[in-house]
């Protein structure tokens, strides 16, 4: 006989099914994109600070052409599943593959600009569309 009483193995499991089933798209959206950053070995946004050098993977949920001082920039929202942080690129107007909906991993140094975490001119790495 095992240490866990038989009646604690099937409430697991049954419990995490019922879970499952009952959250909504965002939540399993959510969860996946917090499992594909453990995987990935990237950094969680939620767990990065002001001015620490990151990897950091997840979706762009925005695409906006914003002017800073003049300058243009390219500026996207990336979510990964526990924060959203906004990646600029200054001097762009486009970039091929960075659209809505696409996954990237990026790296550079975060600050915090109006209270919200920014990565400026990060090196980038498009993620394949669909199921890798």
């Amino acid at each position: 006989m095992s240490a866990v009483p038989r009646s604690e193995k099937p409430v697991g499991r049954i419990r995490r099914m019922l879970d499952r089933l009952s959250s909504s798209q965002e939540d399993l959206e959510s969860e996946e994109l917090r499992e594909d950053t453990a995987t990935a070995g990237c950094t969680r946004i939620g767990d990065c600070h002001d001015r620490q050098i990151v990897t950091v993977t997840g979706t762009l949920r925005t695409v906006t052409l914003r002017p800073r001082a003049g300058v243009p920039a390219l500026e996207a929202e990336l979510f990964d599943g526990s924060a959203a942080l906004d990646v600029v690129w200054l001097g762009r107007r486009s970039i091929v593959g960075i659209e809505p909906g696409r996954r990237l991993i990026a790296s550079g140094r975060v600050s915090l600009s109006r209270g919200r975490r920014v990565l400026f001119n990060p090196k980038y790495e498009l993620r394949p569309l669909g199921r890798e």
